[in-house]
């Protein structure tokens, strides 16, 4: 809560009440603009996931893709967005991930990534700011469109 009180303050940033639609979202995994464009890395990586709202600015997220590596990847997670600007929302994703082969061998790992999402009443995009590590992980801006099941 002093988060929120805080960033009022000091940026004008306004947390917004839940929305009351708890309709689940599917995507059909991600399109990677990489940092690094010269390396031939998968640009388009295509898989299936969900998200569902839980509760105020909180969504699940889980799923299965293709990753920048050619190899599959599996995620689970939560997205946090209180702060609102039209039709976006603003905040970050968090969650586990694995099937990276230099990053810890394929293995499962944390990552905390700030996050846009872009919505109407049916398809929303969700926009991931994906900072490169060093010997692990190619940086990127990942984009991820998405359908609202059983959209009003």
């Amino acid at each position: 809560m002093l988060f929120f009180l805080l960033s009022n303050y000091l940026f004008g940033v306004q947390a917004f009440a839940y929305e009351s639609t708890a309709s689940p979202w599917l995507n059909v995994g991600f399109y990677s603009a990489h940092f690094q464009s010269n390396l031939g890395l998968r640009n388009a990586n295509p898989g299936l996931g969900f998200e569902y709202p839980i509760a105020g600015d909180w969504r699940v997220t889980a799923g299965r893709f293709t990753n920048s590596d050619d190899a599959v990847s599996n995620y689970v997670g939560a997205y946090y967005q209180p702060w609102r600007w039209k039709r976006w929302k603003l905040g970050a994703v968090t969650g586990l991930f694995d099937g990276y082969p230099r990053a810890f061998d394929g293995g499962w790992f944390p990552a905390l990534l700030p996050v846009a999402t872009w919505e109407s009443a049916q398809f929303g995009v969700n926009v991931v700011f994906v900072p490169p590590i060093k010997n692990r992980l190619y940086g990127a801006i990942s984009f991820q469109l998405k359908y609202r099941v059983g959209a009003p």
